[in-house]
């Protein structure tokens, strides 16, 4: 079983009145990760096949094909690696 540590290279917060949460991917397990993602989230749009807007447990965020993901209104870093942990089954 993968742990969101094997998937994710580094996260980095956001300045401004929402707080964002971004998430930099390994590079060469950024496929298999954005694979996992939308195997696991509800995808609401998609743009240009690079930058895919979905939601999973009310929580919306954007994956991008480079592999980032910036995710919106995260509380704290245990809610954020659930959320990863659950997206990256």
């Amino acid at each position: 079983m993968s742990s969101v540590d094997d998937f994710v290279a580094r996260i980095e917060g956001t300045c401004g009145a929402e707080k964002h949460v971004i998430v930099v991917f390994k590079y060469d397990k950024k496929d298999e990760a954005i694979a996992r993602i939308r195997k696991n989230a509800q995808l609401k749009n998609s743009i240009a096949g690079i930058i895919f807007e979905m939601v999973f447990k009310d929580t919306s965020f954007r994956v991008y094909a480079s592999g980032k993901a910036i995710f919106r209104s995260v509380k704290d870093k245990k809610e954020l690696y659930d959320l990863l942990a659950a997206l990256l089954v």
